[in-house]
């Protein structure tokens, strides 16, 4: 219990000027119970207040009889109690809402106005957080339809072409939904309240990817974006679509030059990229860090923990542009599944087509022909030699700007719709990679449509190291393909090819040519597939209380890595997935004895990024001291490292088998 010293110090504490206060951490211990005034708002407790200046002696008195609450989960609360006492007259608001220089108001308002402080035992909540917290209560239902997200994607320019995305797959996600829902329970889910802030569409960031997405630009955040606003709509989340810092302020209820009002959205979740986090610090200096924990970056290539760590980054000369963001790396949500460290969304391979273009392909056969996957005039220069060892074989058609400089035997559609893309797909034989771009979804869209693809492999691997395209990229890992998931999946649906040996694309051509294959989409990349993602990800991964452990401990499988190897690998080697939630249930002697390694001497240290490990020679065990560098892909010629695994569902990775 704090005792009555305490009591006295931290109630008179709000009397000391700045530099005569001293901190006092308090919050850490329970607290008594103290008698004070409850039930009225900050406006009826003004007013019951004399409209004179309270005494010194009054505002004793109001410090004596006010119960300091835990502070725990509130860790600007002191200091903003301490800003309030020497600038809550310097704006006429703080007084309308009853601020009058005492302990007590001070408190009412920064717990029930503004967000910084724990609301006092007692008190009743103010009516618009009522009317939040009573949002926050309602069920989450499956959809049966779209038409509710149209009027918000519809409004805005920057969300044209995912607004046509969304319509053209609206039969597919209802369906999708019905499935899910048929085979799994999806009752007793809390209806979250999500911003989706995707800030390089927004018209501040200067990308201009919006823009140029009806021109040839790039799609796949485009496509990831579309596909995960549908996902959170059918699963019966409530939306707030941002196009601009000004919805972002706005949603969160960010009022310059005068008293923050209440936010807009009691929010839950937000969705962002890396754009858009440095807008939400721009935009809410003060404030962002209280949403940090509730923040998922859609991060297409992927951040590792060295780039993501501040201090780390520095101190190694590993700083990018789109690093440092210090958050935990399983935050960064990923197109594909490049790194266990980082969490998998993915998006929606998009194949199915609409009756009437069904009944359109009825009577067309797939064609001798190869579609090239490139739309801009430069991913074709140089590879002159390559198409014309298919034109051999196929006749090529190209989706390209009407102005580009191509061979002279393509046949070139131009820029076309994603509906038309699906048909030349439909009737194609081959989808022919140029090399780049790099790990984008259309290749995985060809084989949902039966079409292979011609993969071309990277001599040398392609990284940060070697590479202008990575140079930037907050990771070091190594494309030795064009597509490395496409690669994975291998023959007869995707064809490795060197372009420089033209031999080897001859055979590869002969065995494609010589085999019918079926569609094929991996279900993580189905509709189906993103909702039971998603939903799981929604309901249980959690950076901000862990009151919940997930995945579930259960399936926690250890495995011991040989030197030089990282988890990522060792788990693999097993059948397994590195799973780096589970790295703190390795982290001390104790685990390491249960797992039959007998540490003779052991540190922790922040000095390593494949701790927990040991030397195997003096069994000098070294443990991680900063959580933010536990890291799946990284390795040490001294030292085994005791890597945390997982088993994982066959084609659809981010979720175990317990997990659903």
């Amino acid at each position: 219990m704090i005792s009555h010293r305490e009591r006295q110090h931290v109630a008179m504490w709000i009397e000391t000027s700045p530099r005569q206060h001293v901190a006092m951490r308090i919050g850490t211990r329970p607290r008594q119970n103290v008698t004070m005034r409850i039930g009225t708002s900050p406006r009826q407790h003004v007013a019951m207040r004399t409209r004179t200046s309270p005494t010194r002696d009054d505002q004793t008195k109001e410090h004596i009889n006010c119960t300091l609450p835990p502070m725990d989960g509130y860790p600007e609360c002191e200091g903003k109690l301490k800003w309030m006492k020497e600038m809550w007259e310097t704006d006429p608001c703080y007084k309308s809402f009853g601020v009058d220089g005492s302990l007590c108001s001070f408190l009412i308002y920064l717990s029930e106005i503004e967000p910084w402080c724990p609301v006092l035992p007692g008190r009743v909540g103010s009516s618009e957080l009522e009317k939040n917290l009573e949002m926050g209560s309602e069920q989450a239902v499956v959809r049966e339809s779209l038409e509710g997200l149209y009027s918000s994607v519809g409004n805005r320019p920057q969300y044209s072409w995912i607004h046509q995305r969304i319509h053209s797959m609206k039969e597919i996600w209802v369906e999708a939904g019905r499935s899910l829902s048929a085979k799994y329970n999806l009752t007793q889910r809390k209806a979250k309240q999500i911003i989706v802030h995707p800030g390089a569409i927004t018209y501040e960031s200067g990308v201009k990817i919006a823009e140029s997405a009806f021109h040839g630009g790039p799609l796949g955040e485009l496509v990831q974006w579309s596909d995960l606003i549908s996902t959170l709509h059918i699963l019966g989340h409530h939306l707030h679509l941002s196009g601009s810092t000004f919805d972002l302020m706005d949603f969160l209820g960010i009022k310059k030059g005068a008293c923050p009002r209440y936010s807009r959205v009691n929010v839950d979740l937000i969705y962002t990229d890396i754009v858009g986090f440095k807008q939400i610090q721009k935009s809410a200096p003060v404030i962002w860090s209280r949403y940090k924990c509730i923040i998922r970056v859609l991060d297409s290539f992927g951040t590792e923990p060295d780039f993501n760590h501040i201090a780390w980054a520095e101190k190694h000369n590993l700083k990018s542009p789109f690093g440092g963001l210090h958050l935990v790396p399983l935050q960064f949500y990923t197109m594909f599944p490049h790194t266990p460290d980082n969490t998998f969304l993915g998006f929606v391979v998009q194949h199915q087509l609409s009756t009437e273009e069904i009944e359109k392909l009825k009577s067309t056969k797939r064609q001798n022909q190869a579609l090239v996957y490139g739309k801009r005039a430069e991913f074709w220069q140089g590879k002159e030699a390559y198409l014309d060892v298919i034109h051999k074989y196929l006749e090529i058609h190209g989706t390209v700007d009407k102005n580009t400089s191509i061979p002279s035997y393509v046949k070139n559609h131009g820029i076309i719709k994603g509906t038309a893309v699906q048909i030349l797909l439909r009737q194609s034989k081959v989808f022919v990679g140029l090399s780049f771009p790099y790990e984008g979804p259309a290749p995985l869209e060809a084989l949902a449509n039966g079409c292979a693809f011609l993969n071309p492999r990277m001599h040398p691997p392609q990284s940060r190291l070697n590479s202008d395209f990575f140079k930037g990229k907050p990771n070091i890992r190594e494309v030795t393909s064009q597509h490395p998931y496409a690669e994975a999946i291998g023959k007869p649906y995707v064809w490795d090819v060197d372009m420089h040996n033209l031999t080897d694309v001859e055979r590869a051509l002969t065995g494609i040519l010589s085999q019918s294959i079926e569609p094929y989409v991996p279900y993580e990349f189905t509709c189906e597939g993103m909702l039971q993602r998603v939903n799981i990800l929604v309901e249980k991964q959690d950076f901000c209380s862990h009151r919940e452990s997930w995945p579930p401990v259960s399936a926690l499988q250890v495995v011991k890595a040989e030197a030089n190897t990282s988890c990522k690998e060792a788990c693999q080697k097993a059948g397994l997935i590195c799973e780096p939630a589970f790295f703190p249930n390795l982290n001390s002697p104790t685990s390491f004895a249960k797992y039959g390694v007998d540490c003779q001497t052991s540190q922790f240290s922040d000095s390593n990024l494949v701790l927990p490990a040991y030397n195997e020679d003096s069994k000098h065990c070294l443990f991680q001291s900063d959580s933010l560098l536990f890291s799946c892909v990284r390795s040490d010629q001294s030292l085994i490292r005791i890597c945390p695994c997982r088993d994982y569902i066959k084609d659809q990775i981010a979720l175990c088998k317990e997990c659903v």
